[in-house]
């Protein structure tokens, strides 16, 4: 089997950091050529995962251009778009697997019925592009998949005619051993800060309830805080809704003791940050669509600790493997009660449903189907 995956012109397969859509791509394709699938790869030059081919436009990633005005971005998803269709219809392709928010769907459809069949893989909030997802016909052609359950249960109804199901995002982090380190007495939120990841909540939480907090992850397109105190003097970065959250929600709760922001963590160092927490902190604001995030966490050995919402409740077992509720409120309390969740359990579960072995081969059933 002959398979075109496209994981699209923002960062490059696997990112250096944040870029969860390319973490699963790159985690997904090494898995598939072990099954005897030939992958070519659409994404940008400076990808750095073995793929039997790629596709490219852009030598580097455009992540800096996607929260631009839109008559100032929509011109480098087309770009990629385009080359990517012109690798379809060259032919040879006996799938195409999608990965790129909407234009993605659209542009697999408009080949029309003499192209190879698609899989469009949904990672985001649904609800997002209604008049698209509310409309969409992509015939007996193209087809599409969630990342979890509660994802498509969401859906559209003329979406959900064109999914096959769904499955699970895994972790690498899942196959290599635990990092040997002493738990510590802090709770880390691990993720880009946004309203609705809820990182103001659970610093607000951490004051009230009393317990260590870490956020990691970057703001808007600033990583780290030299970064961001450059971004302080120059007016224009209010206009990133991401940099917005953080001056009026979050960094008023930043004291460096009680909470700390720490920037963009990564490889190793992200590890040990989780693996040393007491819990992973998801006090989350939407439907959480897939949780790479929870994934990983678990394949640390880490409880997870969140409000029961979107593919959470999937994902976590309660009382085996973290601790979720409905009530805001009563999140504080549950991080102190992280402690009775054990840590290899955890391990366990990510052993069992989120390698990349488990996902890969998921994968190919769905394939299989469509082919």
């Amino acid at each position: 089997m002959r398979v075109l995956m496209n994981a699209g012109p923002w960062l490059p397969v696997p990112p250096a950091g944040y870029g969860g859509i390319e973490n699963i791509v790159g985690t997904l394709i090494p898995e598939l050529r072990r099954l005897g699938v030939e992958v070519v790869l659409a994404s940008v030059g400076e990808s750095t995962v073995e793929a039997d081919g790629l596709v490219s436009v852009f030598e580097r990633g455009q992540f800096g251009a996607i929260q631009r005005p839109y008559n100032q971005a929509v011109g480098v998803v087309q770009a990629h778009q385009h080359a990517v269709l012109r690798a379809a219809a060259d032919g040879g392709f006996d799938l195409i697997h999608d990965h790129v928010e909407a234009a993605g769907l659209v542009s697999v459809a408009a080949l029309g019925e003499g192209a190879p069949p698609a899989l469009h893989t949904l990672h985001w909030d649904l609800h997002k592009h209604p008049e698209l997802y509310g409309t969409f016909d992509g015939g007996d052609r193209v087809r599409v998949n969630g990342v979890s359950a509660s994802q498509l249960a969401r859906a559209p109804e003329a979406l959900r005619r064109h999914s096959i199901g769904h499955v699970h995002l895994a972790t690498p982090l899942a196959e290599q051993p635990v990092p040997e380190i002493n738990r510590g007495s802090y709770a880390v939120v691990l993720g880009r800060i946004n309203p609705g990841k809820g990182q103001d909540l659970a610093a607000r939480l951490a004051h009230e309830a009393g317990f260590d907090l870490v956020l990691a992850g970057p703001v808007g397109p600033y990583r780290n805080a030299a970064e961001l105190a450059a971004a302080d003097r120059d007016p224009a970065a209010d206009s990133n809704p991401d940099v917005r959250f953080w001056r009026e929600k979050v960094a008023p709760h930043v004291d460096g003791v009680r909470v700390r922001w720490v920037g963009t963590v990564t490889g190793r160092d992200r590890d040990l940050l989780v693996a040393g927490a007491r819990a992973a902190f998801f006090p989350l604001r939407w439907e959480e669509p897939g949780g790479t995030a929870v994934v990983e966490s678990l394949a640390l050995g880490t409880p997870v600790i969140g409000i029961a919402r979107g593919c959470l409740p999937e994902l976590i077992e309660e009382g085996h493997t973290g601790l979720l509720t409905s009530d805001e409120d009563a999140l504080g309390d549950l991080v102190h009660k992280a402690v009775t969740i054990d840590a290899g359990a955890c391990r366990a579960e990510a052993e069992r449903r989120f390698t990349p072995a488990v996902m890969a081969a998921s994968y190919l059933r769905l394939y299989e189907q469509l082919s």
